[in-house]
């Protein structure tokens, strides 16, 4: 994984900010079950790589960077709140228990732009983003895509699901 990893660091330099991969390995040796993560996004079809860093806390980001949204993350609702309550054509699971499974977060609105700053991403699929409580609590989620070189933000009944729609995490590795 690391080798993968290193290798995708290196063909997009444009992505990582100041941070070097030294500084992401030895991050990486520090914290082993980082790679564990990295490497469920990988086999799902995230291309993971370094973003950059967080500003506040000055944890390494490493995010899906795959084209479209991971195809081993798609045709999925929301949460597993969603998921219990869809009694007809219920899908395969949900998005959030998914990445919870995976030890990642979904991106958040504020994430998912900052993203799609370091390229072209999702447009043909869309990705579920973390959605404030007071919307889920009304039933409803949070999705992005980008379309007309521009990035939107919408919103489904949190137990939609469609075959473009699968999510993008993050991981937060301490530096």
């Amino acid at each position: 994984m690391l080798d993968t990893l290193r290798k995708r660091f290196e063909d997009n330099p444009s992505r990582h900010g100041d941070v070097s991969w030294q500084e992401v390995e030895d991050a990486l040796l520090r914290h082993p079950d980082a790679l564990r993560s990295i490497a469920a996004m990988e086999k799902t079809g995230g291309e993971p790589d370094v973003i950059g860093r967080d500003e506040a806390t000055g944890a390494l980001l490493v995010c899906d960077c795959s084209r479209e949204s991971p195809a081993g993350r798609r045709s999925l609702c929301y949460d597993d709140v969603a998921l219990r309550k869809r009694k007809r054509n219920p899908p395969k699971g949900s998005a959030l228990a998914q990445a919870e499974q995976m030890g990642v977060d979904l991106l958040s609105e504020e994430e998912y732009g900052r993203l799609q700053t370091l390229g072209a991403f999702d447009l043909k699929t869309s990705s579920w983003i973390a959605t404030p409580p007071e919307l889920r609590e009304l039933g409803g989620a949070l999705f992005c895509e980008r379309r007309y070189e521009r990035v939107f933000v919408f919103h489904n009944g949190a137990d939609s699901y469609y075959a473009s729609r699968g999510w993008r995490g993050i991981l937060r590795l301490a530096a």
